[in-house]
């Protein structure tokens, strides 16, 4: 091999050395002789084999960063706080992130640790749930306002998840257990009332419809009963003896409505045919005597009316008899 082709063959070898590409959102640093020379960006890029080399990549995008914390809370419950930290290179600041800081999630790491043991002692528990956003805000804070420096971003913390010690959680359960419990007796036993309450305004309506159908009923017989005697009248028969044919009437209607439910056990007694006969009878019999009690206590009172006046003229004569002696 001749040295014009030797020398042809090294400088192709570093002209191909001397070119080099960098990827999407990612920053090269190059270093001249071990100093800094130039931040190179995203294409093709040139530099001078054996002079110029890469000192390191930047990236660009946006990262995530998982802090698990453990720290104690105001009621002195020790509780596991994970945070989750977004930041970024500031393009214009590739310099600073990668001369100043050479572990940048160490110090983040740190400034959350920090941050996180500072605000959660100062709740209790159930404030560290309700509060979780607060304590997010303030390590963004702290972290902004040390990170910049630093030419990092922080985009921005959450708290992704809170666990607190198991025997507390498991107090926590039982007592959510129990106020949902107790909400749930309050409304069964208003359910419960609502139901009492109908059931008696039903109970009362129902009372009265069959108290109203009852008079209605008994209304509706007087007035057959008055009817009937009216018409009975007409033909002859006084009130007394159609009284006494309407109750037989009804006792044989009775007998006829128990004899047509073949699964009554109702008995009568007594029952027999003359039984009809001998209920008028009596019936009758008891009219008869009423009217002549009634006859007999008129014609006394008329009776003792006239011995009445007899006694009081008798009176008169012998105050006359003593004026004449006078």
């Amino acid at each position: 091999m001749t040295p014009t082709l030797i020398i042809v063959v090294v400088a192709v070898a570093l002209l191909f050395l001397g070119f080099f590409t960098v990827k999407q959102q990612s920053a090269v640093i190059i270093e001249r002789f071990g100093k800094f020379n130039s931040i190179r960006h995203s294409g093709l890029q040139l530099k001078i084999p054996l002079v110029d080399r890469i000192s390191g990549v930047v990236n660009l995008r946006i990262q995530q960063l998982d802090v698990l914390i453990e720290t104690k809370t105001k009621d002195n419950v020790f509780v596991k706080l994970k945070v989750s930290v977004q930041f970024k290179v500031i393009p214009d600041r590739v310099y600073d992130a990668f001369y100043k800081l050479e572990y940048p999630h160490d110090q983040i790491t740190s400034y959350v640790f920090d941050v996180v043991r500072a605000e959660v002692p100062k709740l209790i528990l159930d404030d560290v749930f309700e509060r979780k956003d607060n304590i997010a805000v303030a390590v963004k804070a702290e972290l902004n306002e040390a990170m910049t420096t630093y030419g990092y971003d922080i985009i921005n913390t959450l708290i992704t998840d809170i666990d607190p010690d198991i025997q507390v959680k498991n107090a926590m359960n039982r007592i959510n257990a129990a106020d949902r419990e107790k909400v749930a007796a309050e409304y069964e036993a208003e359910a419960s009332r609502i139901r009492i309450v109908a059931k008696a305004k039903a109970e009362a309506e129902s009372k009265r419809l069959q108290g109203q159908g009852i008079a209605d009923q008994r209304r509706e017989i007087a007035q057959g009963l008055v009817e009937s005697v009216d018409i009975l009248n007409k033909v002859g028969i006084n009130s007394q003896e159609a009284s006494a044919l309407i109750v037989v009437t009804q006792h044989y209607d009775t007998l006829q409505s128990v004899g047509s439910d073949s699964k009554s056990n109702l008995i009568l007694l007594p029952n027999a045919p003359t039984v009809a006969t001998d209920m008028l009878t009596n019936m009758v019999a008891s009219f008869a005597a009423s009217s002549k009690i009634n006859e007999m206590t008129g014609s006394n009172v008329k009776t003792s009316d006239l011995s009445n006046k007899k006694y009081e003229s008798k009176d008169l004569s012998n105050e006359t008899d003593y004026d004449e002696i006078d």
